[in-house]
């Protein structure tokens, strides 16, 4: 069901509206609505077991209204079919949907705009994992500064909304291609995150939870 502005889920904003996990319109974050060129809503499917997070859609983003269609894409891509997974069974969504002026990192504010368009896409999906996909959104689920590189496949509990989710913490795909010897690490998490969650050539599931 679509939410007009005004409707309690937006906190009486009338500028959003929004169907299922989707946004339909948002006019919270100024400088993001002067950038974009349309809302970037996450992708795959509606009860998908893993969900991949990033920070913000850049301009291929922008411009296919699709998460991660660039050359970090294609690295993702790749991870997920060496864990035996294609694109079409994980979710990929962002922390903000709309496109910084210039791709800077998103801030603080326009993250916190974007808070509950996250936290109802989580809880509408309701995934057995999240993976944090660099600095930006494992720091803005964890709530403290994030070692991303050592940190890169810890499992952590992300409070969202009035949840908790199991997340696993990985370096963004973009590393590998300015550092290869983040490439071992970022193939390795995903890897790791596709057992956990239980899909992929893994199939892991509940039983290895306990394991990591």
């Amino acid at each position: 069901m679509t939410q007009d502005g005004g409707g309690d889920a937006d906190g009486g904003d009338a500028t959003v509206r929004t169907d299922g996990p989707d946004v339909a319109a948002c006019g919270r974050c100024p400088d993001l609505v002067a950038s974009r060129s349309r809302i970037v809503n996450g992708v795959g499917p509606d009860d998908a077991e893993l969900v991949f997070l990033g920070e913000a859609p850049g301009a291929n983003e922008d411009a296919e209204g699709e998460p991660f269609v660039g050359r970090s894409g294609s690295v993702l891509d790749e991870a997920l079919r060496d864990a035996g997974l294609a694109r079409a069974d994980v979710r990929i969504t962002n922390c903000v949907r709309c496109r910084p002026p210039e791709n800077r990192d998103p801030r603080s504010g326009e993250l916190a705009n974007c808070r509950g368009h996250l936290e109802r896409e989580l809880d509408a999906v309701d995934p057995e994992l999240l993976v944090t996909l660099g600095k930006v959104p494992s720091e803005h689920l964890l709530d403290r500064s994030v070692a991303v590189t050592n940190e890169a496949g810890d499992v952590v509990d992300a409070r969202v909304g009035d949840r908790s989710y199991r997340t696993v913490i990985s370096v963004h795909p973009a590393a590998t291609l300015y550092d290869g010897s983040q490439r071992e690490t970022f193939f390795e998490t995903i890897a790791r995150a596709a057992d956990i969650a239980g899909v992929g050539e893994g199939g892991g599931g509940q039983s290895s939870l306990g394991e990591f």
